[in-house]
Order: C-alpha cells, then structure tokens, then sequence
C-alpha cells in the first residue's frame, strides 16, 4: 500500500515523548472531527492513519524472538535499547520504553479506528463498508497484540476517549476482549474481498488466517480448525507455498502467493532514531546488519536481535531453512573469494558468531538517506506456511491426526524433508518442533513457548505464573490513576 498520509492528524505525533497519554489522541491542532470525515477522502486518509500503525511491526519481532531461545538483544551495548536486553535476561519491570511503545503504539492504532467508528454515520458512500471492515480488522489485530502482552485491558470500542476519562476506565477481562476481537474479524471476513490489487491491503484470508490464530491462542482448537481448515480448503485467496525458501526473503520476492498478511513498507526514510514509528521503511532489516560490515551482498547495521547457538543447532544439517534463517558470518567468508577483505564489528550487547538471514539488509536494497532506517522488505504477519502449521496443530489438539500430518507435511515437502508419520503427542511435538523451524525470526516463538506451555523449559529465567504476561507500564498504571493492578509477580 503507498505510503500517502504518514501522519494524520488523529493522534500525537510525539508519542514517544511528547504525550502525556496514549489514550490523549485530542491535542491541539488536531484535525477536527466537525471538519472532517465530510468526503469519501477523509475517510480514505483515516483509513491509512490506521494502517500506517501496523508498522512498527518490528517491536513484536524483536520482542517474539528475544524474549524467548530463539535470540539475544545485541546491539551496541546492554544499554542499546536497554529494554529489549532486560526482556532477553527476563528481569524485565514496570519500566521499559519496549513494552510502553508497545501499548502505546497499539492503542493509538485502535484509537485512530474507533474515531473512524464514531464517525461512521456522518456520510455514506459507495466501499464504505469495506473501510470499515478493514477499521475492523485492523482494531482485532491490535487488541490481539495488547491482549498477548499484557492480559486484561481496556476495551474501548466506536469511540475515542477523552483523557478526563482515564482515571476511571478499569482494564476489561481478556475474555471479553477475545470476544471483541472475534467479533470484530468475523465481521471483517463477511466484507473484505478474497484478493487485492494494492499491496499490504487486507482481505478475507488474511482475516480468517488471523481468526485462526486468536482460537489457537484460546485453546479453541476445534474452532480454529473449522476456520483454517475452510481457509485451505476454500482458498479464494490462490494462497500457496513459495517454491524456493532459500529466496523468499528477498525483496525481489515479495508480493507471491505465500503472503496472507503483510505490512508493506517502502525505502523511503519518513523519521529517524528518534522516531522509528514514523518511518516508511522496516526497521528490523537494517537494525539486523551487521555491525561496520564491509563486504559482498550485505550491507552493515546495529547487530540487533542475533541468533542463538541453540537455535542453529535445532536445525538438521540437511534442512535449507536453516542458512535461509541464520547467517553464520564466519562460515559465509570463509566462502567468499575475497575473504580477507571482508571486515565487520562485534557489538558489546552480545556475539553469537549468528544473524537474522531473513529480514537483513542486503547491498541492493540500500536507502537513502540514512541505510539502517530505508529498507522495503515487508514484513509477513502471516504466511501460508504459518497457516498450513496453525491448521495442523488445530487438527491434532481436536483429535484429527490425520488431517494434522497432511498439512505439517505439505510444510517439509516444500524444503526437502522427511513426512512425518507419527500420532498423538509425538506428532503434537513435531508440529511446534516445525513451527519453530519454519518460522523462526518472524517474531513467534516467545508466544508459541507460552501459550503451549513449555516456556520455562526453553527461556533460562522464565518464572511461572510470572512471565506469561509482560508488565504494564508503570507510567500507564500512574495516569490511569492507580486503579489498574500491575501483572502479578511484577
């Protein structure tokens, strides 16, 4: 989708500083509601207000994989964003910019959507409701990602809300928020179309795929596999698997029928380091180079979010995913003719000798003007792989072991490996085994760990009854007045 109205005047620019609330999306200059949503293009420009909000899809991968075996921070120091180091030793507190952006950039999306809702009835207009399905969407895709995080909160929907109102606003049970966020995609898949002609622009499949996600999240296994089960069967979306692994993450690869729902980005730059949220680029790719590398087909970075021993151990020597997923630097210039040309820098936050090889930085994708902040690589959010793989775990937890090995299976065919045979829990075990090997570096693991409860198991320092959740941010529980309890444990 192009990037026409980075920032609509709905919410305050400075979020990240400036504001004293997420939930204060009424500063002064802001658009005002009378004088707008009068014409088709007021709505037209409040709807790519709301999508712009799902960029900074970054802060949920970083989180996904650091948080859990899969990665360590990296980065220039432990005190290059701090946060995420004190998520990776897991003595993460109250206080962490990473989690307060996090609420606060995804209540600033639902925020920019309701105030779409609250105005809904002002003019009608030929495709209104398909800007309202995707509002809809996009509004469950963001609850789901606080839900995730935090647990219990506060459920606003169809209205923006003023900050007078803070104070006595308590966070809502996250079953009710499930709820919404059903109702919400449910109503999205009976509107969006099957297929799209603009890139990044949400559709029925991405929708139900995101549906099948939430049931699973739920344990609602049974209904999760009605959902994704009709979303492979039916497929109007012509989704299907990329042929070759070993490309899929190039940006000369993007847009295939593997993509079910994707964040699109651009090259150009849009903020900088003091406002990642405002870029137009992704900002995981070039915070994933390598530190002052100075060589062929990479270009350099901050070395953030850096595989683990572990996790390249994972892998069969004979599975490609596994150098399509991580770059072992060592290895990779040992290979190049020019070997002894080729420099790079260990950072102080860490050295695994491992880098993310799927969203990185290559030398053809360089921007201007600032390279770590410019890069046009997509993020997938979820891609036919992942839906194969949710499917198949949704069958086997209904009691399907059948119909579970037939789309685990479609999953290894593509790269090569062995059909797995098994039943009942060794084949449960095989199919999160694959998920971790399908889709590691695409911000999952933490939460596949958590909500199938082997995370203390695989994350040193993992406390039970503890981590499940992430802490919310003191600053919130303060505006908000007290009246909100933080996590327990926390």
């Amino acid at each position: 989708m192009r990037r026409i109205y980075k920032w609509l005047l709905i919410v305050p620019l400075g979020i990240f500083s400036a504001c004293d609330s997420w939930l204060d999306i009424d500063p002064e200059f802001t658009q005002d509601a009378e004088n707008f949503f009068n014409t088709q293009e007021d709505f037209n420009r409040a709807i790519i207000g709301v999508y712009d909000m799902m960029q900074p899809a970054y802060l949920n991968m970083w989180i996904g994989e650091i948080a859990s075996d899969n990665s360590i921070a990296g980065g220039e120091s432990v005190n290059d964003t701090r946060g995420l180091h004190e998520i990776q030793d897991m003595n993460h507190g109250g206080v962490n910019e990473e989690l307060r952006a996090v609420m606060r950039v995804n209540y600033t999306g639902i925020a920019r959507a309701n105030y779409i809702f609250e105005n809904q009835d002002k003019i009608d207009f030929p495709g209104k409701d398909l800007i309202l399905a995707e509002a809809k969407m996009m509004r469950a895709y963001f609850y789901f990602n606080l839900v995730k995080y935090f647990g219990d909160m506060p459920l606003i929907v169809d209205r923006r809300l003023s900050i007078n109102e803070i104070s006595s606003t308590p966070r809502s049970p996250k079953a009710e928020v499930y709820a919404q966020i059903e109702s919400d995609l449910r109503a999205s898949i009976e509107v969006l179309p099957a297929t799209v002609n603009e890139t990044g622009r949400l559709t029925s499949g991405a929708a139900s795929a995101l549906l099948g996600q939430v049931l699973l999240y739920q344990d609602k296994f049974s209904e999760a596999a009605t959902v994704l089960g009709n979303l492979i069967d039916t497929n109007a979306g012509g989704y299907g698997l990329f042929p070759d692994y070993t490309t899929m993450f190039l940006v000369a690869n993007q847009n295939v029928s593997e993509d079910v729902f994707t964040i699109q980005f651009s090259g150009l730059q849009g903020g900088d380091y003091g406002c990642l949220i405002c870029l137009n680029g992704n900002a995981a790719v070039g915070f994933h180079g390598i530190r002052q590398y100075e060589g062929p087909f990479y270009a350099d970075g901050n070395s953030y979010n850096l595989p683990t021993q572990d996790l390249y151990d994972a892998f069969d020597a004979n599975d490609i995913r596994r150098d399509a997923t991580i770059l072992d630097i060592e290895a990779f210039i040992s290979a190049q003719p020019n070997s002894a040309d080729i420099t790079y820098a260990i950072g102080g936050g860490g050295h695994t000798g491992y880098y993310q090889n799927k969203y990185i930085k290559r030398a053809d994708e360089r921007g201007l003007p600032d390279d770590d902040l410019t890069s046009p690589l997509n993020y997938r959010v979820i891609r036919w792989a992942d839906v194969l793989l949710m499917a198949a775990e949704a069958f086997q937890r209904s009691g399907n072991d059948g119909r579970a090995r037939t789309e685990l299976n479609k999953v290894r065919e593509r790269v090569n490996m062995p059909a797995i045979n098994a039943s009942g829990d060794a084949l449960y075990q095989a199919i999160l085994r694959e998920r971790r090997l399908e889709l590691s570096g695409e911000g999952y693991r933490f939460w596949d760990l958590v909500r199938t409860g082997q995370a203390a198991d695989r994350i040193s320092g993992f406390v039970v009854g503890k981590h499940e959740l992430f802490p919310i941010p003191q600053v919130e529980i303060d505006l908000a007045g007290g009246i909100w309890n933080q996590n327990p444990g926390y």
